[in-house]
């Protein structure tokens, strides 16, 4: 299995990772009790270039899973790494759509956080 197989889950998955870093990963840390709120602050301030990586790499992991399965559909190749592919492409996208919501609804954040706490 090569990496052209792959490539739309990895980089769907790698950039939701990469989104994740201002949002999704320093609320974890919090709730599990390994940082502080500070540590959220000054991970949230890199949102504006975080949360547009991850948008472009999920869109972009979609447009070369559908381009692969057209271009097998057209020659008849086996898809290989069709299920391994849309699982990374799901979580990616669940990961994603939580941190959006992390962001565009901050008081559902400080209420996780005092029910943490």
């Amino acid at each position: 299995m090569n990496f052209n197989n792959l490539r739309a889950g990895v980089v769907s998955f790698s950039s939701a990772f990469i989104a994740s870093l201002c949002c999704l990963l320093p609320l974890t840390v919090v709730l599990l009790g390994l940082g502080s709120g500070a540590f959220m602050m000054v991970t949230m301030q890199y949102r504006w270039i975080l949360l547009p990586i991850g948008v472009i790499g999920v869109s972009l992991g979609y447009y070369f899973y559908f381009r692969e399965k057209q271009r097998c559909t057209s020659i008849g190749c086996a898809f290989v790494g069709r299920k391994f592919n849309l699982t990374l492409l799901g979580l990616a996208t669940v990961m994603l759509v939580a941190e959006l919501l992390l962001v565009i609804y901050p008081a559902l954040v400080s209420e996780l956080l005092q029910q943490a706490m």
